[in-house]
């Protein structure tokens, strides 16, 4: 009898547990913690788990369920894209946010399509990421756009000529290089095209054309880790153009590294912390920083980029989305996000037909005494 009764008590302290353990919801984070992109993916990871922190939980059906982040680093690389795609998948997540660089979210698209697992990217402006992918959505504007905003700034300010930089191979240069040279000569201007190598530290040939094409403006959509090689070399060679580029490149690191030759960098982006409307998420998230030395230092300090508010959104939807489908089913989550439409703290978002975010402005960032400060604000109809 008495072994009877300390079975029914072991029972009676096991199964709460057990049953609070299923009760328990999966969320993926795919992002490149390493590699080119690994600091802005370190960001964008930032702004996830910050929202976490703030939403660790979600009721469905009357029941609360305990959100489990199960991050994975897809190494800014294609193939280790895929293969953290495959492990999220047999990690059993109910949808995923993610990911910083559109290379690796084109890659591993195929695999959370085939698994009816739905991605939200946060910051991947790449076209191709969504198009026939009835799996991925994306929360920031396009590199359509992006290209556009980026080329008529250009040429506003008084650029006729201007010199664009891509790396060969890479998705996301590639692409927004392409969408500004059109903008760029539908408007009158003139454009010399040069490509670079995956890897390639030394931007000196590749330069010194530039400078003998005598150009008003430098374009160079490229990663974290080439931007402050380009932008010192370039000086160094006395070329004395401006030099623009895309979002990946609002980073303090490329300051850190570029040092005084940065100064006079332009920039589109998709957020200004000084946005009264997002005031108590950037307070927020400051101190969430702080609170962690490790996130303070690989963050930079306490600036709040605008990958890291895309990556709290992004998580935001997808709370939204399960909250609407009422359920854990990766399916059913992805027909609710459709229609999912929320106000974030990088303006309202909602999604079209190809499940792109439905965004009209942008944010041009200048470099000036070593930070990046906000200019204008660029919008479309």
């Amino acid at each position: 009898m008495k072994k009877i009764l300390a079975l029914l008590l072991v029972l009676m302290l096991v199964l709460p547990v057990a049953a609070s353990a299923e009760n328990v919801l999966r969320i993926g984070v795919f992002q490149p913690v390493t590699g080119q992109n690994g600091a802005g993916g370190f960001q964008e990871v930032l702004g996830t788990r910050y929202a976490h922190s703030l939403t660790p939980t979600v009721e469905i059906g009357g029941v609360t369920y305990e959100i489990e982040l199960v991050e994975v680093d897809n190494q800014s690389e294609r193939a280790a894209a895929v293969i953290a795609a495959q492990t999220l998948m047999a990690s059993n997540v109910s949808v995923v946010v993610g990911s910083y660089g559109s290379a690796v979210c084109i890659a591993a698209g195929e695999t959370f399509e085939e698994a009816g697992v739905a991605a939200i990217g946060a910051s991947c402006t790449n076209p191709q990421v969504t198009l026939g992918n009835e799996f991925y959505f994306r929360i920031c504007f396009l590199d359509p756009f992006q290209g556009e905003v980026m080329a008529n700034f250009a040429f506003q300010e008084g650029a006729r000529k201007a010199a664009i930089i891509t790396e060969l191979g890479d998705d996301y240069s590639s692409a927004l290089g392409n969408f500004f040279k059109n903008a760029f000569e539908k408007l009158g201007g003139e454009v010399v095209e040069e490509q670079f190598q995956t890897g390639q530290t030394d931007f000196r040939a590749v330069l010194t054309n530039i400078k003998a094409a005598e150009v008003d403006a430098i374009f160079a959509p490229s990663s974290i880790a080439t931007a402050p090689l380009i932008i010192k070399q370039a000086r160094e060679l006395g070329i004395e153009a401006p030099i623009m580029a895309g979002d990946t490149w609002e980073n303090v690191t490329i300051i850190e590294n570029a040092g005084a030759d940065a100064e006079g960098v332009t920039l589109s982006t998709f957020f200004d912390e000084a946005d009264p409307t997002a005031a108590e998420f950037v307070t927020g998230f400051k101190a969430f920083l702080n609170a962690t030395p490790e996130y303070f230092e690989r963050n930079g300090g306490d600036g709040v980029a605008a990958v890291s508010a895309l990556g709290f959104d992004a998580y935001n939807v997808a709370i939204a989305a399960i909250q609407a489908a009422g359920s854990t089913d990766s399916r059913v989550i992805r027909d609710a996000l459709v229609d999912v439409s929320i106000t974030g703290v990088t303006g309202d978002i909602a999604f079209d037909v190809n499940g792109d975010a439905i965004k009209n402005m942008a944010f041009i960032k200048v470099v000036e005494d070593g930070a990046f400060k906000f200019l204008k604000t660029v919008t479309t109809e």
